[in-house]
């Protein structure tokens, strides 16, 4: 999976927040990723979260 820092992530679970959206702020063998609605910041194992992925929004990504 093609994920770079400054993607947002739609994840198929809304956070507690109530928002899906995640920012990618670190990739690599770990993701870390920043709640686009509340900011909270959570850092874990790479195919933990590459499984809950719906959506991949790469409008923000650097060419």
């Amino acid at each position: 999976m093609d994920v770079q820092v400054g993607d947002v992530l739609t994840m198929k679970k809304p956070h507690p927040c109530g928002s899906n959206q995640w920012e990618v702020l670190r990739t690599g063998a770990d993701f870390k990723l920043r709640c686009c609605g509340c900011g909270h910041e959570v850092m874990g194992a790479r195919s933990k979260f590459e499984k809950h992925i719906k959506k991949i929004d790469d409008s923000n990504r650097k060419a």
